[in-house]
């Protein structure tokens, strides 16, 4: 059965694409089927999964806007996943798909009910509520929050839940938390340490045992189009999301024993 989890948080610069490319290599690693779906106009997941954009015959866009299918769209990337690529143009979806018609928060879903082969597919959402964001929380089971301990990281993930809560309301009263995962993280940092206790008393056992360490070949693999489990697998941060794929492989294997 497939796991569609978003990777999202309203807030930019928090690691949401590292994330999603890299737990995706680690998924890949332990035997599992996985497909990347960027989401993000940047196509910053695109790039970083080694996918050569000028190369693409279609992108998600395409998709979204029903000119071409799901299989025909997805790439696969050099570190073991598939890829539903973006590209620039992908803002245009937020123009033609106005949200007005009840069926373009659907897009995804739809298409993704031929993705039945797949263990997991990873969404990498845009750092805004849009209907792109919209799409991927309709098509999700749950959804995984990275968040930098920093100031006002509590402030913004209250903004998103209460976006949640919305969207549990109206569209997918399914949505679940997934897991919140605490990236570029310092522990020689007195605020990090205090951000860090107080997700801990919001999130309890939602929060993430792993956290992501600061680490420069988190930050150069993106260039070399790799996740840094093929650029520098001995590193601090491909150990880091090798450790969050087991923990998140885990949770949902002793959840489904209830």
């Amino acid at each position: 059965m497939t796991k569609t989890i978003a990777v999202t948080n309203q807030k930019g610069g928090v690691g949401k694409t590292t994330t999603t490319i890299n737990l995706a290599s680690a998924l890949g690693q332990e035997g599992k089927k996985v497909l990347l779906i960027d989401l993000d106009p940047q196509a910053n997941a695109t790039v970083g999964s080694g996918i050569d954009r000028a190369g693409l015959s279609f992108t998600v866009y395409q998709m979204l806007l029903d000119r071409c299918s799901l299989a025909e769209t997805i790439v696969s990337s050099e570190s073991g996943f598939d890829v539903l690529p973006a590209e620039a143009g992908l803002a245009g979806a937020q123009v033609e798909l106005t949200g007005e018609d009840e069926g373009d928060n659907y897009k995804l879903k739809a298409a993704l009910e031929t993705a039945t082969h797949y263990d997991f597919v990873l969404i990498d959402c845009p750092p805004a509520l849009n209907v792109l964001t919209l799409n991927a929380l309709v098509a999700a089971d749950s959804y995984l929050i990275p968040v930098q301990c920093e100031y006002y990281a509590l402030e913004g993930l209250a903004g998103l839940e209460d976006t949640i809560r919305r969207i549990k309301d109206s569209i997918n009263g399914d949505l679940e938390l997934e897991g919140v995962v605490r990236t570029m993280y310092d522990g020689r940092n007195s605020l990090t340490n205090e951000v860090s206790k107080q997700l801990g008393n919001v999130y309890h056992e939602r929060l993430y045992e792993t956290v992501i360490p600061r680490n420069v070949r988190l930050a150069e693999a993106p260039g070399f189009g790799k996740s840094v489990i093929d650029y520098d697998p001995n590193c601090p941060g491909a150990v880091a999301y090798r450790q969050l794929a087991r923990e998140l492989l885990k949770s949902n294997t002793e959840a489904t024993t209830f």
